[in-house]
């Protein structure tokens, strides 16, 4: 035993001088390291290892954010010369006599929806009614449309009466007057050559209008013209043209008469209107004539010019609305039970 401890006692003290030089050089490292990390204070910290998730975050976002400001130059340069063209195009100025009944609203909304896909286009709405009704106020204002609201009644010797045909009186000559009387009072204080460029349109609230129709006449002259749809108990009805120049009219009632159009069959600059300003629709017309009491004071057969391939292309209607049946609305208000009065319809 005593010869087996003194053959390990050399070994122990091997084993101690190792312990002791790993000790030494562990404490030499961290004495090291600790050094070094006095020296790094106050200066910047290289975190990339620590950050970059968030660093991988920011930089995403930074390069979308380049991404949609490089689509934002490129909408608006886009967006530009559409503004140019738009703003150099002719005013159509529509004039729609409308009045209060069931079918109104949706009359109206189909028609400005139509309006919104025509550019510059200025729409002066007026009511048959003395004073401006919330209905119609409100559908103008949400409508997205460049409008002017007007209003003013027929007088009740002129209004037709429940049962009477709708062709036995003239409709909406008092309210397509106050229309005109706005635009050439409007128009004269306007300053120079801009001020007279645009082209007058008379449009129904009931009628059925192709987009087309409505870049037809844009360069409108002095009066423009083309067939319309079901209108007269026809087909259509239409200027007949020969050689560029409007001959006669096809119409199935008194083909005699000055100018045997339908309101929605011809449109007019609105320098004629300006330099015309007795040119109005006369209320107490015959049957028929009301187009012609206005178009006289504007032009002549001669001077009309023919759209829509030399009137041989229908792109307006004459379409009506069937009047709502409200037997069993009556019956229910008999009862007290009708619908909601405060509801627009």
């Amino acid at each position: 035993m005593i010869l087996t401890a003194r053959r390990f006692a050399p070994m122990a003290t091997r084993m101690r001088l190792k312990l002791k030089t790993v000790f030494v050089l562990y404490f030499m490292v961290s004495l090291m390291g600790l050094i070094y990390a006095l020296m790094q204070l106050g200066q910047r910290c290289d975190c990339t290892e620590h950050d970059m998730p968030k660093d991988r975050t920011i930089s995403r976002l930074r390069g979308e954010l380049h991404r949609l400001q490089e689509l934002t130059r490129k909408a608006e340069a886009d967006l530009t010369p559409r503004q140019a063209v738009k703003s150099t195009l002719t005013t159509i100025f529509v004039i729609t006599p409308t009045y209060t009944r069931f079918v109104q609203k949706a009359e109206l909304t189909r028609l400005s929806q139509t309006f919104l896909h025509v550019p510059q286009l200025h729409w002066l709405l007026v009511e048959d009614s003395p004073h401006k009704t919330p209905l119609v106020a409100g559908l103008l204002a949400r409508s997205g449309l460049a409008y002017t609201h007007l209003h003013t009644p027929t007088p009740k010797e002129r209004k037709l009466q429940d049962g009477d045909p709708s062709w036995l009186k003239p409709r909406g000559a008092e309210q397509r007057n106050e229309g005109l009387r706005w635009l050439r009072e409007d128009r004269r204080v306007q300053q120079g050559a801009d001020g007279q460029r645009g082209v007058v349109y008379f449009a129904d609230d009931d009628n059925t209008y192709g987009l087309q129709l409505f870049e037809e006449m844009r360069s409108t002259k002095r009066v423009s013209v083309w067939p319309v749809g079901l209108v007269g108990g026809m087909r259509y009805e239409r200027p007949v043209v020969e050689g560029g120049k409007v001959v006669r009219f096809h119409t199935g009632w008194r083909p005699s008469r000055p100018f045997p159009l339908d309101m929605a069959g011809f449109a007019v600059s609105l320098k004629s209107v300006l330099a015309n300003q007795d040119a109005c629709f006369d209320g107490n017309a015959p049957m028929g004539f009301l187009e012609s009491s206005f178009l006289q004071g504007v032009v002549t057969m001669e001077e009309l010019e023919p759209k829509a391939d030399n009137c041989t292309k229908v792109l307006v209607w004459h379409t009506r609305t069937e009047k709502p049946k409200m037997k069993r609305e009556d019956a229910l208000q008999a009862q007290g039970l009708g619908s909601d009065t405060t509801v627009e319809v």
